[in-house]
C-alpha cells in the first residue's frame, strides 16, 4: 500500500472514530476536525485509483458518511454555521467516492447515502416559495452554496448510468427538488439586475464574494440539469414519471426571462464570467422548452393541469402556468444580454426559434387531448365566445394573417390554427369560429396564398378541414372562396408532394365542402372566372392522384370527385335558373370524361378491406353512366387494364388476394381491371362484402346494358363484360336477400336488350 492509499484509509477510519464521539463532542472544534479529514480523504480520492477506491467502499466508509451527513442536519432548518464547511467536505468524499464506480454507488445506496443528501437539499429547498417563484435569486451564502452545488455532484455522480439509484430517487422526487432549487438559486436572466454595494468604488470583497456566487449558482445550474436528465433517461421504459404536476410553476416561469422588459446587462462583472452566465441563460431556456414538449406530449395530467390552469387560478396555487407559455410564445425575444456574446449569438437566436416552436408544439398538444376541448372553449360570456383562450388564438390569425416576411409571426399563426383545429372538434365549437362574431373564415383563406410558408399552410389547412365537417359551415367557407383559394395555393403542385399530410388535409377541405353543395362544387370543377387559365382545384386533384405514391392522398382524392358527382347529380338538373343550369351541365361533362372515370376505377381496385371505398366508386361510376356519354367511359374504365401500384402505405390498405385470374395480372395481390374486383364483390366467397354493395354493383353493370347507354360499336365490349358477370350473378339471384332481386332484374335487362 502506497503513502496515498495508507493517508485515506487512516482518513476513512478516522472519520468513524469521529463520529463516535460526537454524542458526547459535538462541539465546533469536532466538526472542524472532521472538515480536515474528509478534506483529505477527498483530495486523495480525486486521484484515480480503481483498486483504493474499490477497497475504502468496502469498508464502514458508506456508512460513516451517511452517519456524520445525518448527525450534521437532524433538527435543523439548515445546517449550523460551524458545521457547513465539514457537510461541503462529506459532501465531497461521497462524490468522489462513487465517481464511475457502480460497487460503491452500490454501497452507498444501501447505505441511504444518496437519500440522505437529497433530504440536505430538500431542507434547502423548504425555503423556496412555491406559490410565487421569484425572477430573483434566492440568497444564500457562499458555504450554502457549496453545500448545494456538491450535494447536486453527489447526486449526479451516484445515479449516472446506474438504474438502482436512479429509481430511488425517481421514487422521492428528486428531480422536483433539483429543479426547484436550482431555478431558485439561478432565475434565468436574474444576473442582469446585479448592482454593485457601491456603484463608484465596489468593496474589492464585497465584488469577489458576487463573482463567487454567480460561478456557483450558474455551476449548480448546470449540474441540476444534467441530472434532471439522468433521471429521465429511459423514463417510459421504465415506465416511472418523474414530474408531476407539480413542476408546471417552477418550469413555466423559468420562461419569464425571455419575455420583455428586459433589464440593462451588469457589467461589473468579469468578462469569462459572463459568457459562462450567458450560456447558462441559454441551457436553462433550452432544457425548460424541451421539458414543456416532452411533459405535455407523454403526461395527460399534465396536459389536463395546463389546461384547467388556463381558467382556474389556484390550478397551480395562483401561477397562470398556461399564460405563461403563451406570453413566452408571444412576446419573448432574444436578450439583449446576448449582444455581449457575438460569437454565440447567431447560435442562440437559432435555438430561440427552436425553443419557441417547443412550447407551441406544447400548446398544441395541450389544445389537442380531447379531455380539455370543453376545457379551453369557454362560452360564459356570449359575446366572446370560445372564451379567453379561443379569443388569443384567433386575434393571433387576425393581427398577423397581412405580415410581411421581414415582420412574419408565422409561428403565432401556427400555433393558433393548429389549436384551434383541436378545440373546433365539436359541432357547436366548428360553427361558432365561422359566425359572427369571429368569422374567421376570410382570415383562413387569405392565408391560402403561394407566397405563405408551408407550415402556415399546414396548420391553415388543418384547421379548415375540421371546420369543412360540419354542413353548416360549408357554404359559409364557399363565399370566402376557399375552394378556389386551394387551387391557387400551391398546395397540389409537385413541389408538396413530400408534405402528404398538408396535401392530405387540402384534399379533405375540397372531399368535405363538395358534399351536398353544388355551389362549392361547381367552384371545384369550372375555372374560375376572375383567373380562367389557373388549373381548377379538381384538375390538380386529379393530377395529383395520378402522380402520387401514397393510398392516403390517392383515395382520399378520388373521394373528392365521388363527392363531386353525388352532389351534381343530385341537383336539379331542370333549374328555373339558366345560368345555374348550363354550369351544372359544363361541370358535369367535365367529370364523365376518362380519366376521372379510371381514377374511380382504380379506387375500386386497390379497395379490397374496404367496402365504403369500393361502394362510393361503384356508386360515382353509377351515376357517371348515366350521362350522355357516360356509358362507353364506364365501361372502358371497368374494363381496361389498371396500372400496377406499389405505393408508400399499402400495407393499411393491401389488397391480399387477386380478384382476377393469376396469368396476366401485373402484380400478385393486385387485380387486373376493375371488372375483376367487381366480379370478386359478387363471388363474395368470405360472405363479408355487405349487400348493399353488392346491390349496387348490380345496379351499375345492369345499367351499362340498357339499350342506348353502350354505344352499338362497342357492343362487343359490353358482351365480354356481360359474359364474365352472367354466372356469378345467376347464383347470386338465389339469395334471399336485396342482392338476389338486383341480380335478377339485371339479368332480365340484359335479356330483354338482347
Amino acid at each position: 500500500m502506497n503513502g496515498a492509499s495508507a493517508n485515506a484509509f487512516f482518513a476513512s477510519s478516522k472519520l468513524g472514530d469521529l463520529f463516535a464521539s460526537l454524542p458526547v463532542n459535538d462541539q465546533p472544534q469536532q466538526w472542524a476536525e472532521i472538515e480536515l479529514t474528509a478534506q483529505s480523504l477527498a483530495n486523495d480520492l480525486r486521484v484515480r485509483d480503481v483498486e483504493r477506491q474499490t477497497a475504502l467502499g468496502q469498508t464502514l466508509l458508506p456508512q460513516t458518511l451517511t452517519s456524520l451527513l445525518k448527525g450534521a442536519t437532524d433538527g435543523a432548518a439548515l445546517p449550523r454555521p460551524t458545521q457547513k464547511p465539514a457537510i461541503f467536505e462529506l459532501l465531497r468524499v461521497g462524490a468522489n467516492l462513487c465517481m464511475d464506480h457502480d460497487d460503491n454507488r452500490s454501497h452507498l445506496l444501501e447505505a441511504g447515502f444518496p437519500q440522505t443528501v437529497l433530504a440536505l437539499l430538500e431542507v434547502y429547498a423548504d425555503s423556496v416559495n412555491p406559490t410565487h417563484p421569484s425572477r430573483e435569486p434566492l440568497p444564500l451564502s457562499i458555504a450554502d452554496l457549496k453545500i448545494v452545488k456538491t450535494a447536486i455532484g453527489v447526486l449526479l455522480n451516484a445515479s449516472f448510468g446506474y438504474e438502482p439509484v436512479k429509481t430511488r430517487l425517481v421514487s422521492l422526487e428528486a428531480a422536483l427538488t433539483i429543479l426547484k432549487l436550482s431555478l431558485a438559486l439561478y432565475p434565468p436572466g436574474s444576473w442582469v439586475r446585479f448592482t454593485p454595494s457601491s456603484p463608484d468604488e465596489p468593496d474589492a470583497q464585497t465584488a469577489a464574494v458576487v463573482e463567487e456566487s454567480w460561478t456557483l449558482r450558474h455551476g449548480l445550474s448546470q449540474w441540476a440539469w444534467r441530472v434532471i436528465t439522468e433521471l429521465r433517461e429511459d423514463d417510459d421504459e421504465h415506465n416511472r414519471p418523474v414530474f408531476s404536476t407539480d413542476v408546471l410553476p417552477y418550469v413555466t416561469r423559468s420562461l419569464q426571462a425571455f419575455v420583455p422588459p428586459y433589464s440593462a446587462a451588469a457589467t461589473d462583472l468579469p468578462g469569462p464570467l459572463i459568457k459562462a452566465l450567458l450560456a447558462t441563460d441559454y441551457l436553462n431556456l433550452e432544457e425548460s422548452c424541451g421539458l414543456l414538449e416532452s411533459l405535455c406530449m407523454d403526461v395527460e395530467d399534465i396536459r389536463i393541469s395546463l389546461a384547467h390552469g388556463a381558467g382556474h387560478p389556484t390550478e397551480h396555487d395562483g401561477v397562470p402556468c398556461f399564460r405563461e407559455m403563451l406570453a413566452f410564445v408571444e412576446l419573448a425575444d432574444y436578450p439583449p444580454a446576448w449582444a455581449q456574446d457575438p460569437t454565440e449569438r447567431a447560435a442562440r437566436e437559432k435555438g430561440f426559434d427552436i425553443c419557441k416552436a417547443a412550447v407551441i408544439k406544447a400548446i398544441v398538444e395541450v389544445s389537442g387531448d380531447e379531455k380539455n376541448t370543453d376545457v379551453l372553449w369557454n362560452d360564459a360570456d356570449p359575446k366572446n365566445p370560445g372564451g379567453v383562450f379561443v379569443e388569443q388564438m384567433v386575434r393571433w390569425i387576425r393581427e398577423h394573417k397581412d405580415d410581411e416576411k421581414s415582420q412574419s409571426r408565422d409561428d403565432l399563426i401556427i400555433c393558433a390554427t393548429l389549436s384551434l383545429g383541436n378545440v373546433v372538434r365539436k359541432d357547436a365549437h366548428s360553427v361558432a369560429i365561422l359566425k359572427p362574431p369571429i368569422a374567421l373564415a376570410p382570415e383562413l383563406a387569405s392565408l391560402l396564398v403561394p407566397s405563405t410558408d408551408i407550415k402556415v399552410k399546414h396548420g391553415a389547412v388543418g384547421l379548415l378541414k375540421n371546420l369543412a365537417q360540419v354542413k353548416e359551415n360549408r357554404s359559409i367557407l364557399g363565399q370566402a372562396d376557399v375552394i378556389r383559394k386551394l387551387a391557387s395555393s400551391g398546395l397540389f403542385g409537385d413541389k408538396v408532394d413530400m408534405l402528404e399530410m398538408v396535401q392530405v388535409y387540402a384534399i379533405g377541405i375540397a372531399k368535405h365542402m363538395c358534399t351536398g353543395d353544388a355551389n362549392n362544387t361547381l367552384a371545384l370543377v369550372l375555372p374560375n372566372p376572375a383567373n380562367p387559365e389557373e388549373p381548377t382545384t379538381f384538375t390538380q386533384i386529379l393530377a395529383l392522384v395520378g402522380r402520387s405514391d401514397t393510398v392516403a392522398v390517392k383515395s382520399e382524392g378520388t373521394r373528392v370527385f365521388v363527392n363531386a358527382i353525388k352532389t351534381l347529380w343530385s341537383s336539379d338538373a331542370s333549374s328555373t335558373d339558366p345560368e345555374f343550369a348550363a354550369r351544372r351541365k359544363e361541370a358535369t361533362d367535365k367529370l364523365a370524361t376518362p380519366a376521372c372515370a379510371a381514377t374511380l376505377a382504380q379506387l375500386i381496385g386497390r379497395s379490397k378491406k374496404y367496402a365504403i371505398l369500393i361502394n362510393e366508386g361503384v356508386v360515382a361510376l353509377s351515376l357517371l353512366s348515366t350521362h350522355s356519354s357516360g356509358g362507353l367511359v364506364v365501361l372502358d374504365a371497368i374494363m381496361n387494364p389498371l396500372p400496377t401500384e406499389t405505393p408508400r402505405g399499402a400495407a393499411a390498405f393491401a389488397v391480399p388476394v387477386s380478384a382476377g385470374p393469376a396469368t396476366d395480372s401485373p402484380a400478385v395481390g393486385t387485380p387486373r381491371r376493375a371488372l375483376d374486383m367487381l366480379a370478386s364483390c359478387l363471388r363474395n366467397a368470405d360472405g363479408r362484402l355487405p349487400a348493399e354493395v353488392r346491390a349496387n354493383l348490380c345496379a351499375l353493370v345492369g345499367h351499362l346494358g340498357r339499350p342506348g347507354v353502350v354505344p352499338e360499336s362497342r357492343a362487343q365490349d359490353l358482351r365480354a363484360m356481360q359474359e364474365e358477370l352472367k354466372d356469378l350473378l345467376a347464383a347470386a339471384a338465389n339469395d334471399p336477400n336485396p342482392v338476389g332481386a338486383a341480380a335478377k332484374r339485371v339479368l332480365d335487362t340484359w335479356g330483354a336488350s338482347k
